[in-house]
């Protein structure tokens, strides 16, 4: 016979509570299945010991665990009841468990069990605290986990549920018994929960379940957070904390009692709305950065060009012969001669190559039989090359993706016009007339080439960032 239901738990370093929760359901005879997020501690062995069903699957945050493990495994039984590592089953609850058949519940989709939850051993049964109800048993087929939510994980169900208020489930983390793990675990959540309501702010994130006042305590809730969304950050962990300690009696509780609501109530949503605050501090910085960003961009690479043009004519005046003529640039720092020689000298080793007799000095290049040409400074490719430098320089991307894609791009260039030079040499007619000269059209080739190049460095340096982010 197929147990009615099954037993789905969510295991972090728990040997101290996991024995607690399987001794408190292991008379129910239903199958438990426990999704570990890499525990260190005897976890994994005391739930093989139980003979549980086990898998492992890294923690992103709680909701998301709980869909991992609704999807992920092999639930034979018509219902589920989800429960955490730190909980117990009360015997009023084991009770009704064993007497909980699924034909009698035909039109119910889920159940809702009451909570005491404990806090450095003591019930916290003020401030809105208890009773408190969790949807925590439902037909699987049909239960899910609210992904919409980032912090407070919870499941609906589309269908009728009911709620068994006299059983109860017994919550009691004994870690937290030291205040810096509680201190730290909050910590941890109130990152989540800014996050989360940020994203509601920008609407990217939405409620899947519709706000009711007087709804199921899921909707209520979903209602009650509606509102709290709506109140000022800063004062409204003030409101909650009066709230709970004077309209939901919080006061009764002792010592123990309000410190656990001043932490939860005060001090956590303090923290949230500070980071709520940094978070919405750091998007307008750097949506600001992002919107400059194009101008930056065009500024630098208009004055690097400018710069890297006008310093080779500079350059090419000052190493030339005349009136501003420096001697020394020409004979020990002639880039603009060095660069005519490689050019030279490569064209007339492909043409060697390719069977031709070639002759070259520091400015022509003659090909027996064919032609001869001129390297003026114009045929250097100065000009695209410095085109080409200042684009890559002022485009933001990491210095070793820029370098390797200017090296390379620079020869390539530089390779480009030997190609155009040996086909000057062996085809060019300088006396038909052209509708355009050698020049323009290897430009016009050059540019094309290198914003085609230039669109997949991009593309490809920015899949790159995305992958790191």
């Amino acid at each position: 016979m197929i147990p009615a239901y099954s037993f789905i738990i969510l295991s972090y370093n728990e040997e101290q509570h996991l024995p607690r929760l399987l001794e408190s359901i292991k008379d129910l005879n239903s199958p438990v299945f426990i999704l570990d997020s890499g525990s260190t501690d005897q976890t994994v062995q005391i739930a093989q010991q139980a003979g549980a069903f086990m898998q492992q699957h890294a923690f992103e945050n709680h909701p998301k665990q709980w869909d991992f493990a609704l999807k992920n495994f092999n639930i034979q039984t018509p219902w589920v009841v989800c429960l955490d590592a730190d909980q117990i089953v009360t015997p009023e609850l084991k009770e009704l468990l064993l007497n909980f058949k699924n034909e009698d519940h035909l039109n119910i989709d889920g159940i809702y069990f009451n909570r005491k939850n404990f806090f450095k051993g003591r019930w916290i049964k003020y401030g809105g605290y208890y009773p408190f109800y969790l949807l925590k048993m439902f037909r699987y087929s049909e239960g899910y986990s609210d992904l919409n939510e980032n912090m407070d994980h919870r499941f609906i169900v589309p269908g009728k549920t009911i709620i068994w208020k006299q059983g109860h489930i017994i919550e009691e983390n004994l870690k937290e018994n030291n205040i810096r793990f509680w201190i730290d675990k909050h910590n941890r959540y109130s990152d989540l929960l800014a996050q989360e309501e940020v994203e509601r702010m920008q609407n990217s994130r939405q409620q899947t379940l519709k706000p009711k006042l007087f709804g199921s305590p899921d909707e209520r809730t979903a209602w009650l957070k509606r509102l709290w969304w709506q109140l000022p950050r800063y004062v409204r962990p003030a409101l909650y904390f009066v709230h709970r300690m004077i309209f939901q009696l919080g006061i009764l509780e002792g010592r123990i009692g309000v410190i656990f609501h001043f932490l939860q109530s005060f001090w956590f949503r303090l923290v949230v709305d500070i980071k709520i605050d940094e978070l919405i501090k750091n998007k307008q910085k750097q949506n600001l950065n992002q919107s400059s960003l194009p101008l930056k961009f065009a500024i630098k690479f208009i004055v690097l060009f400018f710069i890297f043009y006008y310093f080779h004519v500079i350059f090419l005046g000052l190493a030339s012969q005349g009136n501003h003529y420096i001697a020394f640039l020409d004979l020990h720092l002639n880039y603009i001669q060095g660069t005519r020689w490689l050019l030279l000298s490569g064209s007339a080793r492909v043409l060697s190559w390719l069977g031709f007799d070639v002759i070259y000095n520091n400015i022509d290049l003659l090909v027996a039989g064919k032609g001869a040409i001129r390297l003026a400074y114009d045929c250097l490719g100065l000009g695209v090359i410095s085109f080409f430098s200042a684009f890559v320089i002022a485009y933001p991307q990491k210095a070793y993706h820029k370098v390797i894609f200017l090296i390379s791009g620079i020869l390539i260039i530089q390779l480009l016009n030997i190609v155009r030079f040996v086909l000057l040499a062996l085809f060019w007619n300088r006396k038909a007339n052209q509708i355009i000269d050698h020049h323009t059209l290897f430009n016009i080739i050059l540019y094309m080439l290198i914003m085609i190049s230039m669109y997949f460095w991009i593309k490809f340096s920015d899949k790159q960032v995305s992958k790191q982010l």
